[in-house]
């Protein structure tokens, strides 16, 4: 812009169920370079990429890096925007925050929403017949985070709105992540509010993953 004019971000700061999207994916897939500007979103997958973009209404490009020790193929955003890159800071991400980050500072309304970022960036879903049992389906919804003091902040907020506990595994010495998983009924719960009737963001494929798997015990979202 021109000298003297307020500087400008790419990103228009303002909540939404969108925006906090987002957020949840940025806090899981997201870094904060070091430098104080950019901010940088990596996944391998093209429609996380597209929903990123579309969920903070950027158009930046985007480029292949290789990353991980097998050197995999993913795609990288990244884009400069200081007043974005500051309110990040200001809500409780860090330029190296997969160990530090503890809690995310949000309207509560929108915690859903941020919370089917965090789900889609590096949350899971899986299920299976539990042989002890005869015809007993498990079905398990769990988030996933390098640090303890974060996955015990959203266990606390989901535990605030819906009354259910879940349980943490990991102990950070054998393995360095935490998992936050949540069983059966509790999952449906979670669930059924992460992705609301409305329209909105979310990863199909791991939308359809749960959906089949509900579909078994005739239940659906």
């Amino acid at each position: 812009g021109k000298r003297g004019s307020k500087p400008k971000g790419k990103v228009k700061i303002k909540w939404s169920p969108n925006f906090a999207y987002a957020i949840g994916l940025l806090v899981s897939d997201g870094c904060l370079s070091p430098n104080g500007r950019h901010v940088i979103f990596v996944s391998k997958e093209r429609e996380q990429i597209n929903n990123f973009l579309k969920a903070l209404s950027i158009q930046v490009s985007v480029g292949n890096v290789y990353s991980g020790y097998k050197r995999k193929k993913a795609l990288r955003v990244q884009f400069g925007d200081v007043l974005f890159y500051h309110f990040l800071l200001s809500i409780g991400l860090t330029p190296n925050k997969s160990k530090t980050i503890g809690k995310i500072k949000l309207p509560a309304k929108y915690f859903f929403d941020f919370l089917r970022g965090s789900f889609d960036g590096d949350g899971s879903s899986y299920s299976y017949w539990d042989p002890r049992w005869r015809s007993s389906f498990m079905f398990y919804t769990e988030f996933v985070s390098a640090s303890k003091i974060h996955i015990l902040w959203l266990q606390e907020e989901i535990r605030k709105r819906l009354r259910i506990s879940g349980h943490i595994t990991g102990d950070g010495k054998k393995s360095s992540v935490f998992q936050l998983k949540y069983a059966k009924s509790d999952s449906l719960k979670l669930l059924r509010k992460m992705y609301p009737r409305k329209r909105a963001l979310y990863l199909e494929r791991k939308r359809l993953k749960i959906e089949r798997a509900l579909s078994i015990v005739g239940e659906r979202l």
